[in-house]
């Protein structure tokens, strides 16, 4: 079976962009009488520890689990098409009640902030691969130059205020910790070459989705960071996805020929995928990767904005523009959820790889 592909997606972020090719091709698959099904992203609003309803998806891999079960729906021929899609106005619906937005997010309770939890992660990590808190701190501002050199070569360049470079924790400063406050609306279409070709899908806008892989570690919270830190599923994921899409994507990256979307919602996290893929041998080659290379292609979660479990959903809807214009051959998107426990890769391939 030839691969699913992305053949359209968008974003909304407090009121800029559109979801307008999204919606055309979603009522061309309806009105071509073809089954469309939809798979959500759970807001901030569905508690964490809640159960479920079918076809929802929570944490920061959710993105990737959703279009991975748009692809079990695909291959079982249970739909013809389907739609990702994920919804948060952290904006305006906090607006009136910010404590009430802050205690949805105290996810391992108010006694233990995102930023504190992430700082015990970060320093687990540091130890496992020789890093001290110096030498960490001096890789996530390269992480930060790396983000605001990809805003600029990309038409929005953003001047942090000072006020963001204020440290939170040992670890990490404002500027680091990213948990954006906007309104995002954003959605992929995922189908096969048949029904792109009854819709009459431009050939640019098909992109295949060639490696799709998910890890779990045993837990999630500050009690497994131990675990966690050492990144055995992130790798697992990595190595699968590339089997799946039969291309080795560190080097075709470090060439210049892949785009990547690194998750970055504190440096600990973009640094654990460039060593368990491989694409950095050791924490010494970091710095001239980081000067060299762009680890995303919207310049990182707090610069690029997209609310809560949707990065990643973010994202995909901009490698997806990015190979349809033929930016590049191929591309990788890395997913984190929660503290660790969930990583997620994808491979996807340009236009000509369908």
């Amino acid at each position: 079976m030839s691969p699913p592909l992305v053949i359209a997606a968008g974003c909304r972020i407090d009121g800029h962009g559109t979801l307008a090719e999204v919606n055309a091709v979603t009522d061309a698959i309806i009105g071509q009488g073809y089954r469309l099904s939809r798979l959500h992203i759970a807001p901030l609003s569905h508690p964490w520890t809640a159960p479920l309803p079918p076809g929802h998806f929570r944490s920061g891999c959710a993105p990737l689990e959703a279009l991975d079960a748009a692809r079990q729906l695909l291959a079982a021929a249970n739909a013809d098409a389907v739609v990702v899609q994920g919804r948060d106005l952290l904006r305006t619906e906090y607006a009136r009640d910010r404590a009430l937005r802050n205690r949805r997010m105290a996810v391992y309770g108010e006694q233990q902030p995102l930023t504190e939890a992430y700082t015990e992660l970060a320093q687990a990590f540091c130890r496992r691969v020789g890093l001290d808190a110096g030498g960490f701190r001096d890789l996530a501002e390269r992480l930060v130059e790396n983000h605001l050199r990809v805003r600029e070569a990309a038409g929005h360049p953003i001047q942090p205020r000072p006020e963001w470079f204020a440290p939170v924790t040992e670890l990490f400063r404002r500027v680091d910790c990213a948990n954006p406050v906007v309104d995002f609306e954003g959605a992929a279409v995922v189908t096969t070459t048949a029904v792109a070709e009854a819709c009459e899908v431009p050939a640019h806008r098909r992109i295949p989705v060639l490696g799709l892989a998910l890890a779990q570690a045993s837990g999630d919270g500050p009690e497994y960071v131990e675990e966690i830190a050492e990144y055995r599923h992130l790798a697992t994921a990595y190595r699968e996805a590339c089997r799946q899409a039969a291309v080795e994507f560190g080097p075709r990256y470090l060439a210049g020929e892949a785009l990547l979307e690194a998750y970055t919602c504190y440096p600990v996290v973009p640094l654990a995928f460039l060593l368990a893929s491989g694409i950095a041998r050791d924490p010494g080659e970091l710095p001239d990767l980081l000067a060299r290379h762009p680890v995303t292609v919207t310049g990182g979660m707090n610069l690029a904005r997209a609310a809560w479990n949707n990065p990643a959903l973010h994202g995909l809807a901009t490698l997806w523009e990015r190979l349809s214009e033929g930016t590049a051959p191929l591309a990788a998107l890395h997913a984190n959820g929660g503290l660790g426990q969930r990583q997620g890769v994808a491979i996807l391939g340009g236009p000509t790889t369908a």
